[in-house]
């Protein structure tokens, strides 16, 4: 396998890895906003407490996120670039 052919496959690899991890992320932003939803609604009032770490978690996925994006982005430029 001649060494373009070979840094292809890698990048391939790279972009898979990144899919999953954005599908992973993605998931777990679904679940968090499941499990805020069933706190607001067992409790039941016009203005549920919700942990502070829901928050951050929240954010934290966002962040991550973007991030995948950006690399999936740079990835992908690399890669057309070859």
């Amino acid at each position: 396998m001649s060494g373009l052919a070979e840094i292809h496959q890698l990048l391939t690899a790279v972009q898979a890895g990144l899919t999953d991890g954005r599908a992973h992320a993605e998931r777990a932003k679904t679940l968090l906003g499941d499990a805020r939803q069933a706190l607001v609604d067992a409790q039941a009032k016009a203005d549920p407490w919700l942990p502070q770490q829901l928050a951050m978690a929240d954010e934290g996925l966002d962040h991550l996120l973007t991030r995948l994006a950006a690399a999936d982005d740079l990835v992908s430029g690399y890669q057309s670039r070859l």
